[in-house]
């Protein structure tokens, strides 16, 4: 890989959307990954990051548009980054917020974290499953708000800083360990995806369009053997699950999305028909609010199923007990969720707000 990160900028991808400069099998990749987070959240399959590590796909997809935003003057792009993230949140926060209240919470001075969530905001057990995801939205406002100095620093010498990239999952997993509280879950989750939000930027700036097959080949599948491994030898609580094991997911999805990069699929078939490109388009036009609000959907999914216990005829007929069905609801919810809260995203990205996009 040496040598072939040079500071250019790529040209628009074979897939992108005629007209607009943007890479649809992108957008593809980042509904796919939307909907493995839910799938993964309904049936807890550990298998699944193995399959496809969706948050460091998700990583490195806002790397590379983060690094051709930053094309234009940082101030305003962290200006508009912020608006578009902060504004769901809040109104996610409030929703949750009041349920929460209702549920015994009494907040403390930390609530403020629910303003500028630089660490994880605070909740009760209630509302546990619903705000543990923002664990994601945070390590991304880290990210970006760190970005015009790290992109400068990457274009002085992307192979170094790449490799240097993996030093700190490393140290904090085998030497040092993680610190407690906020901070520690700060560092951790960054040291994590830090690789793959760089592998971004070398996306962007053509730099992974220059190496040669074997060669991309050659390094992502040691470095995916190692997560294996280190999986292996390191399960939690007798789980491989690529979440409990920040060493073994750093490792795996920098391999994966260095190979997911490298040979971009183009989804031709995919975007040529009419409904599934539909989904794609509300998936990223909509991307913050099916991710906000998924976990709640399943959670609101439980007792709308027990009430269906109490009719006899969906209890006859309808597979209430599998989770299928579980799942099969929250994506009802999930789309109810988007008809009344998407319409947020419009505004923060000071667009003429619509139910669907």
């Amino acid at each position: 890989m040496a040598g072939t990160h040079r500071r250019t900028v790529a040209a628009p991808s074979h897939a992108a959307a005629a007209g607009t400069g943007r890479d649809r099998s992108f957008d593809v990749l980042r509904a796919v990954a939307l909907a493995r987070v839910v799938t993964y959240h309904t049936f807890e399959w550990p298998w699944l990051g193995y399959v496809f590590p969706s948050m460091g796909v998700m990583f490195a997809l806002a790397g590379s548009l983060m690094a051709r935003s930053l094309e234009r003057p940082a101030a305003g792009v962290l200006r508009g980054r912020l608006r578009r993230l902060l504004i769901p949140v809040w109104l996610f926060g409030l929703v949750l917020g009041v349920a929460m209240l209702l549920h015994g919470w009494v907040p403390g001075p930390d609530v403020l974290l629910w303003v500028l969530p630089v660490g994880d905001p605070p909740g009760n057990t209630w509302g546990e499953q619903a705000w543990a995801v923002l664990w994601y939205l945070r390590a991304y406002l880290w990210f970006v708000l760190v970005s015009p100095l790290l992109l400068r620093l990457f274009r002085l010498a992307p192979l170094l800083v790449l490799v240097l990239s993996l030093m700190p999952v490393v140290v904090l997993e085998t030497v040092s360990g993680v610190p407690d509280g906020r901070v520690g879950s700060a560092l951790s989750d960054a040291s994590v995806f830090l690789f793959c939000w760089l592998l971004g930027f070398a996306h962007r700036d053509g730099g992974l369009d220059r190496l040669r097959a074997p060669g991309t080949v050659g390094f992502a599948v040691p470095l995916m053997a190692a997560g294996a491994w280190w999986a292996a030898g390191h399960p939690a609580e007798g789980s491989y699950d690529l979440d409990d094991i920040p060493l073994a997911q750093a490792l795996w999805s920098a391999g994966f999305v260095l190979l997911l990069l490298r040979f971009r699929p183009r989804f031709d078939g995919l975007v040529r028909h009419r409904v599934a490109d539909r989904v794609v388009t509300v998936f990223n036009a909509r991307a913050v609010t099916v991710y906000l609000w998924h976990e709640m959907a399943l959670m609101a999914a439980v007792p709308l199923i027990d009430l269906m216990w109490e009719v006899p005829a969906l209890e006859r007929h309808l597979p209430l007990d599998s989770l299928w069905w579980q799942f099969g609801v929250a994506w009802v919810l999930i789309a109810v969720a988007v008809a009344c809260f998407g319409w947020v995203e419009d505004v923060a990205a000071r667009r003429k707000p619509r139910l669907l996009p």
